[in-house]
């Protein structure tokens, strides 16, 4: 099941997944004009390539273990931390440990709910991890 835009119950567990990338499979949760919430499940050594979009994101590490650049800033994060990108600022990841990351995007990602991966729009495709890690 996909979930609708304004819709107030989202039970995880009857959303569809959809892949992203190598190792990276994403739900699409509670989501407005204004505001949207994605869970992302990420493999060990998935790579999230450094991108950059028009929404202000908050990630909040749910469990796992990755290296994050943002906007040239490179640092390794856990459960219980999040991380601030706002609108233009490059950013991207490399899974260290098998986890998952929830993302809030201001406004929401049109492109997420119009059936396009991130690899179909090109922002988010395989690269190399040591681009990421120090």
């Amino acid at each position: 099941m996909r979930t609708e835009k304004n819709q107030i119950w989202i039970f995880n567990g009857e959303i569809d997944t959809e892949e992203c990338a190598e190792g990276v499979r994403r739900k699409v949760l509670a989501y407005t004009d204004g505001l949207m919430c994605v869970e992302n499940h990420f493999q060990a050594g998935a790579v999230g390539a450094l991108h950059h979009h028009p929404h202000t994101q908050i990630t909040y590490v749910v469990s796992g273990q990755f290296a994050f650049e943002i906007d040239g800033a490179k640092k390794i994060v856990g459960p219980g931390d999040s991380m601030l990108k706002k609108d233009a600022v490059p950013h991207g990841c490399v899974c260290l440990k098998e986890g998952i990351l929830l993302d809030i995007f201001t406004p929401m990602r049109e492109d997420f709910v119009q059936g396009m991966t991130e690899e179909k729009t090109g922002w988010l495709a395989t690269n190399e991890p040591e681009e990421i890690r120090e």
